[in-house]
C-alpha cells in the first residue's frame, strides 16, 4: 500500500471547515438534497444508485489515471467530507486518506465496505471487486440515508435492493466462467481483482510474497519474480491479470513474459473507466474474464 505522505496528512489534519468546497466533477451525480461523498468514483456509483434522486454524490478520486493508493486529498476534499451527510469509503486502509479526515471528524456517519467483509474472509483490501460486500454496502447506505431522511426510506431500501438484484446476476455470471473453464489458473501483476476470481472459481497462482511486495509498493524477491516466471513459461496458467493503473519494472517484466508466451491479459482497474458505471464496469470485467479465458493457449486450459 502506497504511503500518505506527512505533508499532505497535515494538511488535512489542520483544516477547519469554513465552507470550502470544489467545482462539481463530470462523474457528480446531481440532485437536490443530501450530500453524500465517496473517496473514490467506484463507491460514488454505488452510492449514487441508492441516492437516486434525493441528493449528490461527490467522488473524490475520479477516472483511471490516477491510483487510489497513492492520492492526496485537499483540504477542500477534506472539508467536503466534514460537511457531508454521509461518506462512503472502502476501508481497510485502502484509502486511507479518507480515514485520516475521518479520525477528526467523528461524528459523519460513515459506511466502511471492509468493515462488511463477511467475517472468514480473506482480508484483501480491495472489497469493490466482491459483489457480496458491494451489496451490503447498498443495504448500508440505504438504512444510513432512511435514518437522516425518514421521508425517502422507501426509496432508499428499493433503490438497493434493485441494485442488490443486479449483483446477483452478475454473481451468476461470474459463477458461470469458473463451471466453463475447470482447473483454469492465472496470476497477476497485483490482487486488486482477487474476490473477482474467487467468485468466478478461478485459481490465482501469484506467490503471496509476490502480491504482498507490490501492493507495499516493494520490489518483489528476485525468486518471488522467478517462481511468477516459471509459471508463465511452464504452461501453468490460462491468462495473467494486469492493473492498467500501476506499473513498475518487476510488473512490466512480468507482462512482457506473459505476452512472450502467447497469454492472453485480462485487464482491471481500481476505479470506473469513462462513461461507465459501477455495473457497467463489473459486467466489462466479468465479459473479459471469460473471453480471455476463452482465448488462452490449448496447452494451458
Amino acid at each position: 500500500m502506497r504511503l500518505f505522505t506527512a505533508a499532505a496528512s497535515a494538511a488535512l489534519l489542520t483544516v477547519i471547515v469554513a465552507g470550502c468546497s470544489s467545482s462539481p466533477s463530470p462523474t457528480e451525480h446531481q440532485h437536490a438534497g443530501l450530500d453524500v461523498v465517496a473517496s473514490t468514483d467506484v463507491w460514488g456509483s454505488v452510492a449514487g444508485a441508492v441516492v437516486g434522486a434525493h441528493g449528490t454524490v461527490k467522488s473524490l478520486v475520479t477516472g483511471t489515471v490516477a491510483d487510489p493508493h497513492s492520492f492526496e486529498a485537499s483540504p477542500a476534499d477534506a472539508a467536503e467530507v466534514a460537511d457531508a451527510a454521509l461518506v462512503v469509503y472502502n476501508g481497510g486502509h485502502y484509502d486511507h486518506w479518507i480515514e485520516e479526515v475521518l479520525s477528526t471528524n467523528p461524528d459523519v456517519p460513515t459506511v466502511d465496505g471492509f468493515s462488511l467483509l463477511p467475517t472468514g474472509e480473506p482480508a484483501n483490501e480491495h472489497v469493490f471487486y466482491d459483489l457480496a460486500t458491494v451489496k451490503a454496502v447498498a443495504t448500508a447506505v440505504a438504512e444510513k440515508l432512511g435514518g437522516i431522511d425518514a421521508e425517502h426510506a422507501a426509496d432508499y431500501t428499493a433503490n438497493a435492493e434493485r441494485f442488490g438484484a443486479e449483483l446477483d446476476t452478475l454473481a451468476t455470471a461470474q459463477r458461470a466462467i469458473g463451471a466453463a473453464h475447470p482447473g483454469a489458473a492465472v496470476v497477476s501483476t497485483e490482487p486488486v481483482a482477487f474476490y473477482a476470481l474467487r467468485n468466478s472459481g478461478i485459481t490465482d497462482r501469484t506467490p503471496q510474497s509476490f502480491a504482498d511486495a507490490v501492493e507495499e509498493g516493494d520490489d518483489p524477491a528476485p525468486a518471488d519474480v522467478a517462481a511468477m516466471l516459471d509459471l508463465i513459461n511452464s504452461g501453468q496458467v490460462s491468462a495473467i491479470v494486469v492493473n492498467t493503473q500501476t506499473e513498475t519494472p518487476a510488473t512490466q517484466r512480468i507482462s512482457d513474459a506473459a505476452r512472450q508466451a502467447g497469454l492472453p491479459a485480462i485487464e482491471v482497474t481500481e476505479t470506473l473507466p469513462a462513461g461507465m458505471d459501477y455495473l457497467a464496469w463489473q459486467r466489462a470485467t466479468t465479459d473479459e474474464i471469460s473471453a480471455r479465458l476463452d482465448g488462452a493457449p490449448a496447452h494451458s486450459r
